[in-house]
């Protein structure tokens, strides 16, 4: 009789890193996602302060 295999072969299991093991793409990826958290939590500020958008502009027009 011929053995077939059925289904998927599973990926071998790459080891775990250790909670203390960080590597410089670690460390670059937590900086850029800082400094993007920070971006946005200054233009989420700055565009509170100028209040609605729509508000003061008059439609010209004939009607």
């Amino acid at each position: 009789m011929s053995s077939r295999e059925g289904g998927k072969k599973k990926p071998l299991k790459q080891p775990k890193k250790q909670s203390g093991d960080v590597d410089e793409d670690d460390l670059a990826l937590k900086q850029k996602l800082r400094e993007e958290q920070k971006a946005l939590k200054e233009a989420q500020a700055k565009a509170s302060s100028r209040g609605p958008i729509g508000v003061g502009s008059k439609k010209l027009g004939k009607k």
